[in-house]
């Protein structure tokens, strides 16, 4: 594939793409509106996790935006949670779109009003190569968009680069089983001063880039369609991110690749957090 061809694919209309996808999804979301409407399962999606009836819904819906993108002459790669990775033409293309149809798959089960679309779209093989970042989160109806170089936005108003927040007053934890936590939480005590678990990778690397949290990291183990758009999103509002294990945020967009993640608004709670991290260990 030519470099104008893969050039035009990412100045392709993501975000267009994206909201239509969301306004399906919230149409979808209104149909089943029990937990038990919404944890029927279909079999399990190519990242190895239970696929419920909305999980395979909510990719129908991101998937014929896809469709209707390569219509238009735009070809890519797209690689999601549930389908696996899906070539949109040739298969040569350098463009990859990392899709995580609900982040937070089991509130959106239950109910609990934080969950989202994430949507990143690259113009390589790993996360350094994301140049346009999507998330919604249907529980505060709130739009988060960055494109690499350009800067981060919720709700179409420009997140501060430059805000510092306080210094890990408040930090994020995502991969939240108690015997994950328990170990990263011990290394942290006298570090930081209260811990919230939301329950979606991507709405907390929003929360920091709008400073909502000071910092946020996973327990365990994370793969990239949960953080590749949300890291972006936060590294344009002014965050430090990153992947233990890659080198920064070299980690590849693909669906066998596992790794822990910390972002926070300063270096230095940054590097409180990786070394928490790192000193806990991995879970057994």
């Amino acid at each position: 594939m030519s470099e104008k061809a893969a050039t035009a694919a990412l100045e392709a209309d993501w975000l267009g793409a994206c909201r239509n996808a969301v306004g399906t999804l919230e149409q979808m979301f209104s149909r089943h509106t029990s937990t038990d409407e919404r944890a029927v399962g279909t079999g399990r999606g190519a990242g190895g996790d239970t696929t419920l009836i909305v999980d395979a819904k909510a990719e129908e819906g991101i998937f014929a935006e896809l469709e209707r993108l390569h219509a238009q002459g735009h070809e890519f790669t797209a690689v999601s949670e549930e389908r696996g990775e899906v070539s949109f033409g040739d298969g040569t293309s350098s463009v990859r779109v990392s899709i995580d149809p609900i982040d937070g798959s089991l509130n959106a089960k239950r109910l609990i009003p934080a969950y989202s679309l994430s949507v990143a779209v690259a113009g390589g093989e790993t996360m350094e190569d994301v140049d346009f970042a999507y998330v919604y989160d249907f529980g505060a109806r709130e739009e988060f968009v960055a494109r690499l170089g350009k800067g981060a936005t919720v709700n179409g108003e420009p997140l501060d680069p430059d805000a510092l927040g306080h210094e890990l007053e408040v930090v994020g934890f995502e991969s939240a089983r108690p015997e994950w936590i328990r170990p990263v939480a011990a290394q942290l005590e006298g570090k930081i001063y209260r811990m919230r678990v939301v329950g979606s990778i991507a709405i907390s690397l929003c929360w920091v880039a709008a400073t909502r949290f000071d910092g946020m990291l996973t327990a365990n183990t994370c793969r990239s369609f949960d953080a590749a758009a949300g890291q972006l999103i936060a590294r344009e509002a002014g965050a430090f991110v990153s992947v233990l294990g890659h080198g920064g945020i070299e980690a590849p967009l693909d669906l066998a690749t596992r790794f822990r993640l910390a972002a926070a608004r300063t270096p230095e709670g940054l590097e409180t957090l990786v070394r928490a991290l790192t000193d806990a260990g991995l879970p057994e």
